[in-house]
């Protein structure tokens, strides 16, 4: 069963791939049409990758596990992976599953999963399993981002002991003036508050404090989240930049458009590599 649903897998992508000039097209920085391929190079001198994705973008999610398969070629057990959507208190689940001690019926009913995991996230995970690859939960636990939101940031110096092991060390210096957190106080948004950004600065920083913390020299940290974390270096590469050079550190990022054979203006510059998708309902 496994044999057929790969094939079909590969064969609708086949199809999508046929007609990639409608569909999605990859791009530099400055907005010039490149083959990815040609700038796996690149991506496999990084020491940190980020794949800024779209969460519901099945193309996006193709072809993050092909750049997995593409980065394991050249870096097989130094290659990491990492993801915001696996949250730090769930590792020793995540690490248990990856030894083999359980199989998955086991590990997607107790680690709590994005609804979308089977589809979009499973294949990456087994990718990881099979391959005997570190896959780091990175993400802060989503109730702890919340408390930061509802009550403020000094509201995380009251946990317990146990519970900050799974959040960098208080305090978390939060500078509310980087543009990304500046910009979610200009959104038209009913429960946008002064804590919002803050929540938000302290995923950031988790997710920078657990790659680092997982990182050696000699490694190769490939990790997965929405691109607002990393578009532009900001967010989560915004944390990471403070401890290690910028230059080891690469991005991707995804855009929808509605016109895939031009990069909007806006979207140049967000990331080193830009995958264009097309979609019909994208903002103009």
């Amino acid at each position: 069963m496994k044999f057929f649903v790969q094939i079909f897998f590969l064969i609708s992508f086949s199809n999508i791939a046929f007609s990639q000039n409608t569909v999605y097209q990859w791009y530099d920085k400055n907005g010039n049409k490149i083959s990815i391929y040609d700038s796996i190079p690149a991506l496999e001198n990084a020491d940190f990758v980020f794949f800024g994705e779209l969460h519901t973008d099945s193309i996006a999610h193709w072809w993050e596990l092909e750049l997995t398969q593409q980065l394991y070629k050249k870096h097989k057990q130094n290659l990491i992976l990492g993801a915001e959507m696996f949250e730090t208190d769930n590792q020793m689940i995540v690490d248990e599953f990856l030894a083999g001690y359980f199989d998955n019926g086991i590990f997607e009913k107790e680690c709590r999963l994005w609804n979308n995991y089977k589809k979009d996230y499973k294949p990456l995970m087994t990718f990881a399993r099979e391959n005997k690859l570190k896959f780091i939960a990175t993400n802060t636990p989503n109730r702890y981002a919340k408390m930061v939101f509802r009550n403020g940031i000094e509201s995380l110096d009251g946990l317990s002991a146990t519970a900050k092991t799974f959040l960098p060390p208080l305090p978390i210096p939060i500078d509310i003036n980087v543009n990304c957190y500046k910009k979610m106080m200009d959104m038209d948004l009913d429960h946008v508050n002064e804590n919002l950004p803050k929540a938000q600065a302290v995923k950031d920083a988790t997710m920078s404090y657990f790659i680092l913390q997982n990182y050696k020299k000699g490694n190769h940290f490939l990790h997965f989240n929405g691109s607002y974390h990393s578009d532009n270096k900001e967010g989560i590469i915004y944390y990471l930049s403070k401890k290690v050079d910028r230059k080891s550190i690469k991005s991707i990022s995804c855009v929808h458009q509605t016109n895939v054979s031009k990069l909007e203006e806006n979207h140049q510059q967000i990331a080193d590599f830009i995958l264009c998708i097309y979609n019909e309902k994208a903002e103009k």
